[in-house]
């Protein structure tokens, strides 16, 4: 009944954003939302799912955080693979940093009605199809027996963990609060419902529903 299919695009649906790890910002009598995803898919999907609700959408590479007071003679780091009677722990292993990106809506006043309910809106949350289409396309991925929705650890998880009970996809939080892992083969099913039908740029095994979902 409230699949993203069925109910009509709205500003509002960046709720869904808000309950993970999206930011709420405010000037000037307008307000935007924000979010930081580590795929490029996610940013072609939430592009376009702003537009479709009448926001100008931009996009940037997050700078990748270099470590402080980092002694860079004290590091030798090794192309080749290690040599007999070598071991990996004999020399520096780096690991790839994980590109991220931010995507963002223009300041609006279309989000006006959004950011003067939040965050006490949150205790009253209704995670409809859109909502959470929004929230699995920004931080939804798969999880041997279940699905992950990303959350931000510095809000409170309970009203979130409320919303999804009310929605009929009851889960746990992470011990450090990062993240919503939904299990059980009925919950699966009803979130494929809710966020509907995979967009294009998703690749099918991230999505609810799909391969390795």
């Amino acid at each position: 009944m409230f699949g993203a299919e069925t109910i009509e695009p709205s500003p509002a649906d960046l709720a869904g954003l808000l309950a993970g790890p999206g930011r709420l910002g405010r000037i000037g009598g307008t307000a935007r939302v924000s979010v930081v995803v580590e795929e490029a898919w996610r940013v072609h999907v939430l592009v376009a799912e702003f537009v479709a609700r009448n926001l100008t959408a931009t996009w940037a590479p997050v700078p990748e955080e270099k470590p402080r007071d980092q002694d860079q003679d004290s590091i030798e780091v090794r192309a080749e693979s290690p040599g007999p009677g070598e071991t990996p722990g004999e020399e520096e292993i780096l690991d790839t940093p994980v590109p991220r990106f931010e995507v963002r809506t223009a300041y609006s006043r279309r989000l006006n009605a959004l950011a003067a309910a939040w965050p006490d809106a949150a205790a009253q949350l209704f995670l409809s199809g859109p909502r959470l289409r929004l929230w699995v396309a920004a931080a939804g991925s798969p999880r041997p027996g279940g699905f992950r929705l990303g959350l931000d650890p510095a809000k409170d998880a309970r009203a979130i963990d409320a919303a999804l009970v009310r929605a009929g996809l009851a889960g746990r939080v992470s011990e450090d609060g990062r993240s919503y892992l939904i299990t059980g083969r009925r919950r699966l099913i009803r979130l494929a419902e809710l966020v509907g039908i995979r967009p294009e740029a998703a690749p099918p095994e991230s999505w609810p529903g799909g391969a390795g979902a």
